[in-house]
């Protein structure tokens, strides 16, 4: 949720899934880490030219269907300069399996060239680059793969107004490890500054030890 540099257009709502209906592609592995209750705590760097900053980021996981290719949750930006309050959004996220979704966006302004660009940056798709440049990716069988890669959509603002000064326009390139829960993203928004790294350490055993304030998702 970065500033906002311009006003833009709702994102488009085509259904892009990447599904192969002809292909069947296990799911990524279960991660006791990437469930309903987790809770992560870290950064997001939004440095522009102008300055460097970085916010404190709480995210919490509310939904998680391995088997769908969905999951959704709430992020809590603590410390933005435009707000008087931390700013929750709500998101929902695609998991890339293959089957329900490709690494291939085909979405929210983002081209090939795009999802190829910020997922190179993931040092663990590297392995990956060759098969997907090949077929986008349709072959690759994730089901044992250490790291599950998504792209998290902020929905709407939970408790400010559209006006608040930061906008959800883009969305999040994100990869997980299955080890320790660790979560590394990169924003995108044509109208953003590129590259804006969210960085992110499990700080639970679910219910236990790290709490959010209250909202209410409507």
């Amino acid at each position: 949720m970065p500033v906002r540099v311009v006003d833009t257009a709702t994102p488009s709502s085509q259904t892009s899934s990447g599904q192969d209906a002809n292909a069947v592609q296990p799911s990524p592995p279960s991660c006791s880490l990437l469930t309903a209750g987790r809770c992560f705590a870290g950064t997001q760097n939004v440095s522009s030219l102008q300055k460097d900053e970085a916010w404190k980021v709480n995210v919490r996981i509310h939904g998680c269907d391995i088997e769908q290719g969905y999951l959704c949750g709430t992020m809590e930006a603590l410390n933005v300069p435009l707000a008087d309050t931390p700013v929750v959004t709500f998101w929902e996220g695609e998991i890339v399996d293959a089957k329900n979704y490709t690494f291939f966006t085909g979405k929210w302004e983002a081209s090939a060239e795009d999802d190829v660009r910020h997922w190179s940056k993931f040092p663990s798709f590297t392995p990956l680059l060759s098969q997907i440049e090949a077929d986008g990716g349709k072959s690759v069988d994730l089901s044992n793969y250490p790291y599950i890669f998504m792209r998290w959509k902020e929905q709407y603002f939970v408790n400010v107004g559209v006006d608040c000064g930061l906008t959800i326009a883009g969305f999040y390139y994100v990869c997980f490890s299955c080890s320790d829960g660790s979560i590394s993203g990169f924003y995108y928004d044509p109208n953003s500054s590129p590259f804006q790294k969210l960085e992110l350490k499990c700080t639970n055993e679910k219910q236990s030890g790290f709490t959010f304030s209250s909202y209410e998702l409507q």
